[in-house]
């Protein structure tokens, strides 16, 4: 009898972000999904085992190198990968990528790369190592390639993929997208290793419609059942008693109907489990006019809004191309917060105009027009950011044409994550006034009157249960307040540690070099 043949490990990895910024508390907690339903669809391959590493949420006994990170050659002496895939999606990673890429092929290991960054600079990545390079969507996608690995075949009738041959860049034709959701498995996060989930991703609609020039998502939106991503939910219930998700859909209401048929769907598992569940999504802002659909949200859990209201200054929203004029954001606003939900504002600072628009704003009218809608809007929480030039997004291709994206050569992928000012902004903003701006807002949102404001709270909690008519009502009055400044806290310490590497890093020696090889050309 001949020996069993052994089982294949195939790795997947998401590389860790380069710098401390202000999306590193929350990625502790959680995942990105696209790569775990990658994983999921090759560990329904026969004899293949699969594994998730996510370096942003990796703790012990995960083995690490000397400097903190995850060991991937202590992983490959537990157990060898023969494939390992990489999570391309976030620019900021690929220098870490590229590291990763270049251990593996030096222990020729074959590897696979996908997500947006990855989709759009395919070349560039196949120089520094991949093999090959999965664009779109990647369940089916990177099946076919294992089995074609496997099997020693050809890649070029499989669709959707670059790969080199002989030096020469080779691009299958295009694979269409998924259209038909319920022949995915459900996404599985036993494929995880050595992480710990709080915050469990769910999604039901791939692509966005909206078409905003400093986003590269691009498509007609394509959604799943109410009831696929009900199943999502409650099979991560079940198994690993989730109780808090994050929606990762784009726009969370972009169908209207099927969006409250979901919420009524989850209100009535809910009820049935006798278990409250917490949702994050991100949604429009104005979307707060539909008064049934905000209802229909807070019955079933939806708590925490994330809405892109992306700038106060009308001359701003139109360069982004976004539909709606800010003395209406102010309102649109209190109608979330009258329904109960925490509102999460994310905010583009120094937005460049469109060709022939002119618009002098100082950086310090800037400031304060932020700072003043803050407060009339009341939001619970804000990330400030400047505008990154995403490959493939519309943004870059204007900015690149006009010479305003500072050298790649001096300020590289691992800068592109909305910290650190990459772009030549409009006069009179320079690099430095946009990023010392951006400070400036977050460190006023999320100051040390937080840190008293938890403690104050805290002590005046019997008092606020006072009024014994309505205690729930009370309750409510307090504990937002309360949350507010837990979260205000956590936020000033993020951006207190932010401030602290951005002053120890190299950064503005990167910047200033940049500023000079641009002046001298």
């Amino acid at each position: 009898m001949s020996a069993q043949a052994r089982r294949r490990l195939f790795r997947m990895v998401l590389p860790k972000y380069p710098t401390f910024n202000v999306f590193s508390t929350v990625a502790h907690k959680t995942t990105a999904l696209g790569p775990i339903c990658v994983a999921t669809a090759i560990s329904r391959l026969a004899g293949w085992d699969v594994e998730v590493i996510d370096e942003n949420n990796y703790y012990f006994p995960g083995p690490v190198d000397r400097l903190g990170m995850p060991d991937h050659l202590a992983l490959q002496r537990i157990r060898p990968a023969d494939v390992v895939g990489f999570y391309g999606g976030l620019s900021c990673t690929i220098p870490r990528l590229f590291e990763l890429t270049r251990l593996y092929r030096h222990d020729g290991v074959f590897t696979i790369g996908g997500g947006h960054h990855l989709d759009f600079l395919p070349d560039e990545a196949l120089q520094e190592g991949l093999d090959i390079i999965v664009h779109g969507e990647g369940e089916e996608t990177a099946s076919e390639i294992i089995k074609a690995w496997e099997q020693r075949s050809g890649f070029e009738s499989i669709a959707g993929i670059s790969f080199l041959r002989d030096s020469q860049l080779i691009n299958t034709a295009a694979r269409p997208p998924i259209t038909d959701f319920n022949q995915l498995p459900l996404p599985d996060f036993g494929l995880l290793r050595f992480a710990r989930l709080e915050l469990f991703p769910i999604n039901r609609t791939r692509g966005c419609g909206m078409n905003c020039e400093f986003c590269s998502v691009k498509g007609k939106a394509r959604s799943a059942t109410p009831e696929r991503l009900l199943s999502q939910l409650s099979y991560l219930a079940e198994t690993f008693r989730a109780r808090q998700f994050f929606v990762v859909d784009d726009q969370f209401a972009q169908d209207r109907r099927e969006t409250i048929r979901f919420c009524e769907l989850l209100s009535s598992y809910s009820k049935s489990m006798g278990v409250n569940f917490r949702l994050v999504v991100q949604i429009r802002l104005d979307c707060a006019r539909d008064e049934e659909l905000l209802r229909a949200m807070r019955k079933c859990g939806i708590w925490f809004v994330a809405i892109g209201i992306e700038s106060p200054i009308d001359e701003e929203l139109q360069a982004m191309g976004k539909r709606i004029k800010a003395a209406e954001m102010v309102e649109l606003a209190a109608r979330y917060r009258r329904f109960g939900f925490h509102i999460h504002g994310m905010f583009i600072f120094g937005y460049p105009m469109q060709p022939g628009v002119t618009f002098n704003m100082p950086a310090r009218e800037r400031v304060n027009r932020f700072k003043r809608f803050f407060r009339q809007a009341r939001l619970d929480s804000v990330q400030v950011l400047t505008p990154v030039p995403i490959p493939g997004s519309a943004l870059r291709a204007r900015l690149e044409k006009d010479g305003r994206v500072l050298p790649s050569q001096e300020i590289g992928w691992e800068y592109y994550d909305g910290n650190f000012p990459i772009l030549i902004p409009d006069e009179p903003l320079t690099p430095d006034s946009m990023h010392a701006s951006i400070q400036q807002l977050m460190s006023s949102f999320y100051g040390i009157p937080r840190l008293i404001g938890v403690v104050l709270h805290t002590l005046r909690f019997p008092f606020a249960m006072l009024p014994l008519v309505n205690i729930k009502a009370s309750w409510k009055r307090w504990y937002r307040s309360w949350f507010n400044d837990v979260l205000g806290s956590a936020g000033y310490f993020i951006v207190r540690n932010w401030k602290r590497e951005f002053l120890l890093g190299p950064f503005r020696e990167k910047l200033s070099r940049a500023s000079d090889s641009r002046s001298k050309r």
